[in-house]
């Protein structure tokens, strides 16, 4: 993911290694099996956009082969650096305020990371001015609002708690700038921005330990947070990363909303 100084899942933090791990088990096949049907293949060039972790990147390398390009872009590239080998290149870099790394792109590919940016509007533009003719941009966000709950099924204490505790966290993520209803505005901000052939759909896991997995980790990492807002004591927490813990709850992910369009 991409961050601005007020990012509230700071990638530097240990937690953020199980996020990503949780992200590539939840939402690589809904990337892949878009990315597919574009027909990626050898030789093209790709711009992995906060790339985060390195699964999504280590994928498109397979694909691209050695005549290919994948440039892999994030404002702390820790967390991707072991995927730095060709055709793979790593750089630090602002989406949202510096220019692309460079033009003629096959496929642009963003996950999870504009929802979080301050100036969403220019890196959108980016990504599209960086790809050439007949490229491809893929744009997924998640949209909380759509749906707020991590337990749809609220039907204890348990479940009472932990959608307490998923309120707070997108109190935390409004207040640091986050879009919660950005994913929904995906094809129409595509459409706008000139591409064409712009479609969208959306996954919404319900229930899996990659969901457990995730909510775990982020729990832990915005615990202080949570604490010094008032939303929630250090015993809500320890309480509900045990309930999690013993496996007993259904917990959901806010909607992915992929959407795509080929530049005219």
């Amino acid at each position: 993911m991409t961050r601005s100084d007020g990012y509230l899942l700071d990638n530097r933090q240990t937690e953020a290694g199980q996020r990503f791990d949780a992200f590539a088990a939840l939402f690589d096949p809904t990337t892949f099996r878009h990315i597919e049907r574009f027909g990626i293949g050898s030789g093209w060039r790709c711009w992995e956009v906060g790339a985060g972790g390195t699964s999504v990147v280590s994928w498109l390398a397979k694909k691209v082969g050695p005549t290919g390009r994948v440039v892999a872009t994030d404002i702390d590239t820790s967390w991707a650096a072991s995927a730095a080998r060709p055709p793979v290149e790593v750089r630090v870099h602002d989406v949202g305020a510096e220019e692309p790394p460079g033009d003629g792109f096959d496929l642009v590919h963003a996950r999870l990371v504009l929802v979080h940016v301050p100036d969403r509007e220019r890196a959108l533009r980016s990504m599209v001015k960086a790809l050439r003719p007949g490229g491809r941009l893929l744009v997924e966000d998640a949209d909380p609002a759509l749906q707020p709950l991590l337990c749809p099924d609220e039907h204890g204490p348990e479940q009472q708690l932990a959608n307490r505790l998923r309120s707070g966290f997108r109190k935390l993520l409004a207040e640091r700038g986050a879009d919660l209803a950005y994913g929904r505005k995906l094809p129409r901000l595509l459409r706008e921005a000139g591409l064409r052939g712009v479609e969208a759909d959306a996954y919404f896991p319900v229930t899996s330990p990659a969901c457990a997995a995730l909510e775990s980790a982020t729990i832990r990492q915005i615990r202080d947070q949570l604490v010094n807002a008032g939303r929630a004591s250090d015993q809500d927490i320890d309480r509900h990363l045990a309930n999690v813990a013993s496996g007993s709850m259904d917990l959901a992910t806010a909607p992915m909303i992929s959407a795509w369009g080929r530049k005219r």
